[in-house]
């Protein structure tokens, strides 16, 4: 039985994994979100140099989160897997542009994902008081 203050937020605009895993999971007022990597809503790979992967990535995870009725600025931890060692400057520099302000305690783990992906984000955010509003298209 599920318990009353986790719920699994969902909406076809993210992206779906076919792997045994939630995107999201809320917990109360926490939201842990799952890696997002470079990936189109139906789940499939889009290759692309390491900024479009990043971005890609990060966008991913900005829906998920306004899913599960939080966003980027509210994001406290992230762990971060960047293929290449040689991606870190570039990384660090786009890092920059999504949490300038207050950046969010992080971890960032290289030399690790293979040649299928060049970036992988997970984070964990919370719920800010006031839900933001999502533009309609």
């Amino acid at each position: 039985m599920q318990h009353p203050l986790v719920s699994y937020p969902s909406d076809p605009e993210t992206p779906v994994s076919h792997l045994p895993f939630s995107p999201c999971v809320v917990v109360g007022e926490m939201v842990f979100v799952s890696g997002q990597a470079s990936v189109d809503k139906t789940g499939k790979i889009v290759v692309d140099s390491f900024e479009g992967e990043f971005r890609r990535s990060i966008e991913n995870l900005r829906l998920v989160l306004v899913t599960a009725g939080s966003n980027l600025e509210h994001v406290v931890q992230t762990r971060n897997y960047v293929g290449r060692e040689e991606y870190l400057p570039l990384y660090n520099q786009l890092y920059r542009e999504y949490f300038a302000v207050y950046p969010p305690a992080r971890t960032a783990i290289i030399n690790c994902l293979g040649d299928a992906i060049k970036y992988e984000i997970e984070c964990i955010a919370i719920k800010p008081a006031v839900q933001p509003v999502v533009p309609s298209i």
